[in-house]
Formats: structure tokens, C-alpha cells, sequence
């Protein structure tokens, strides 16, 4: 399903759902990132997605990096929850999600990469390279509050 994210754009469509979620910033031993280029909208991400009833939230974040990218991890601590109601991301159903996502750090406990129908590529990558890569700004402001390890959660 293909997805377009709109940021305090007059033009956007009028949100009618709100489906919280999940990413998980994860960091391996060598200091990298791990990133999937997103098959809904063609850009580099943390791992993550939708709640479902009968999980926990951390569950949630283990789930997701799980079915994603291969790896097993487990959560460490919370790095900040966004909630701006002027960011929707239409789907070409008809759905128009506010954004409700939560983002996690977490480490690595086991797995391996492999791909998914969410992720058509998994990669650890350098911090420093992030800002090459095409990604929403929304997810590079999340990569950036993950990696501030001494900053209190961001709320917003």
C-alpha cells in the first residue's frame, strides 16, 4: 500500500484515524544505526509499526524490528513520543492517519537481516551517513533524539 506523509500542509487531507506506533532505534556494537528502506514510500526508516490489541507496547517494538529486518531486540528505554496532529500520511485506500508513534531504543539480542514486504533493504549505517539517505524529516528528527542518549525523552 502506498503511503505520502504531509507536514503542516494547508493542503492535506483531514486525518480520520489514529493508529499508534512504534519505532526502535537500535545500535549495534560498532556504533551503527539499523535502517530499512520503506517499500510504502520509497524512503529510509527506523524499524517499526502498528500496535495491535494484546500487546504490550514493548512487545510491540520487538514484534516489529522482528518482522522487519530479522534481528532480535530487546527495549531499553524510551527516546521520545510524537503526536503532531498536522503530519497525516495519506494511504491509497483512504485511510489518513494522524501520527501517533512512539520511539524506542533498544539492543540487539540475536536474529539475522533479512528483508520483509515492509523493508526492501536492511542495512546498519554509520550516524554520520544518515543525512545522505532520503527520509522523511520526521524520522530524522526521531534518529536524532534516539542518539542524544543523555537528552530526556522529546515530547511532542
Amino acid at each position: 500500500m502506498a503511503r505520502k506523509d504531509y507536514i503542516d500542509d494547508p493542503d492535506a487531507p483531514p486525518a480520520n484515524s489514529v493508529v499508534p506506533s512504534v519505532v526502535a532505534a537500535v545500535v549495534n556494537d560498532r556504533g551503527q544505526l539499523l535502517l530499512i528502506h520503506k517499500t510504502d514510500n520509497d524512503l529510509w526508516a527506523l524499524p517499526g509499526g502498528g500496535h495491535e490489541i494484546g500487546e504490550s507496547i514493548a512487545d510491540t517494538v520487538v514484534r516489529e524490528v522482528k518482522e522487519e529486518t530479522g534481528y532480535d531486540v530487546a527495549v531499553t528505554d524510551i527516546s521520545g513520543t510524537y503526536t503532531n496532529p498536522r503530519h497525516v500520511m495519506a494511504y491509497d485506500d483512504g485511510e489518513v492517519r494522524q501520527q501517533f508513534s512512539i520511539c524506542f531504543r533498544a539492543r540487539l539480542t540475536g536474529g539475522g537481516l533479512r528483508t520483509s514486504n515492509e523493508s526492501k533493504a536492511v542495512e546498519w549505517v554509520d550516524p554520520s551517513t544518515v543525512d545522505a539517505l532520503p527520509m522523511h524529516p520526521s524520522m530524522r528528527e526521531r534518529i536524532q533524539h534516539a542518539l542524544a542518549v543523555d537528552a530526556r525523552p522529546h515530547i511532542g
